[in-house]
């Protein structure tokens, strides 16, 4: 049964140690999460097994992405200019999206090779957009460092948040022939500081996270603007299923000289497609206890209306710790009324 609308009087819980990791695979941090129409659950993450599927109840049902997860690691620079480790053999050196179309192929981001791949759910490439070559930087041609991708359910085409060394969203025809592209840097409408996410509103709108200007922009699908909403540090975005039309908007935290202010990001706030906030999910301040967050990254729903989170902890928070250390990074909230 799908869900219907989110109200205020809808709840959610957190969902404990919901995804069951065999010993023998790191995930280090799940960087993004899709789900497919059968409510399985894509986890594209910077361990040694690139993608992990779980089914419904959390248990492993596939993996892929690294022929050989034990071979050891070697270094690479990430798009934050940081060289790190990453294991050998991974095909997605920096993994950090992934979308489930309405075929159930899956659309991966991976932004140091600055490429878009599709592929079955088993992971055959279907598709490769991007040459490996990073464009000029702000140049405004595709790609440099890419962020996130959405696919028209009806014509196929394809959308791209160009976003790290860009300012820009891209559209492509479902053979991945370039259409159009609209952006510059900037604040005003129309304009992106690090456009990160992208989705689809409904068959004729998308919506685009544009983080460091702190808000959601809605554009026509040829990108002529139509409104925007303050989100703070909107990192995330995508569209509940069935008759839920909601936004779910993941938010990450404030600059280090407000962490642990309360109430500024680390949570998941639900909007009417018109940007009416009508509920949000997370507690007050981040953490590792199941009704928190870290720092998310992607958001996915499934088919009964519950909430799956990715978060890049290790990057902005384990890496700090002393010792580092991997932490929580995958949370999933149940719909449980309204």
């Amino acid at each position: 049964m799908t869900p219907g609308p989110v109200t205020a009087a809808t709840k959610y819980e957190p969902v404990p140690g919901w995804a069951k990791i065999p010993h023998g695979f790191w995930m280090r941090e799940a960087t993004a999460v899709a789900v497919d129409s059968d409510d399985r659950v894509y986890v594209f993450n910077r361990g040694n097994m690139p993608m992990l599927v779980f089914g419904r109840d959390g248990n492993l049902v596939d993996h892929w992405g690294n022929e050989t997860p034990h071979a050891g690691m070697t270094t690479i620079t990430d798009p934050y200019g940081v060289s790190r480790q990453v294991w050998e053999g991974v095909r997605f050196p920096w993994a950090h999206a992934v979308r489930a179309d309405p075929n159930d192929d899956l659309w991966l981001v991976d932004v140091h090779t600055h490429q878009l791949t599709k592929t079955d759910r088993s992971g055959k490439a279907l598709m490769t957009l991007g040459t490996g070559v990073p464009a000029e930087k702000q140049g405004g041609e595709p790609f440099n460092r890419p962020t996130d991708v959405a696919i028209h359910p009806v014509s196929g085409d394809i959308f791209v948040s160009d976003g790290y060394g860009n300012s820009r969203v891209h559209r492509f025809d479902k053979t991945g022939k370039h259409l159009l592209s609209w952006g510059e840097p900037g604040s005003d409408h129309g304009q992106f500081s690090l456009p990160h996410n992208i989705a689809l509103v409904d068959d004729d709108h998308v919506i685009v996270c544009d983080r460091e200007n702190h808000r959601v922009q809605v554009f026509t699908l040829d990108g002529a603007f139509v409104r925007a909403w303050h989100v703070h540090h909107a990192v995330a975005v995508t569209r509940g299923r069935g008759d839920d039309h909601s936004l779910y908007v993941a938010e990450q935290g404030p600059p280090p000289v407000q962490f642990g202010v309360r109430n500024l990001g680390h949570r998941v706030s639900i909007y009417t497609p018109e940007g009416e906030l009508v509920t949000r999910v997370g507690a007050p301040l981040p953490g590792e206890a199941p009704d928190q967050f870290l720092w998310p990254h992607a958001i996915a729903t499934d088919s009964r209306g519950d909430i799956y989170v990715a978060e890049v902890s290790y990057v902005e928070v384990g890496s700090r710790q002393t010792p580092a250390r991997e932490m929580v990074s995958l949370r999933k909230w149940r719909r449980v009324s309204g």
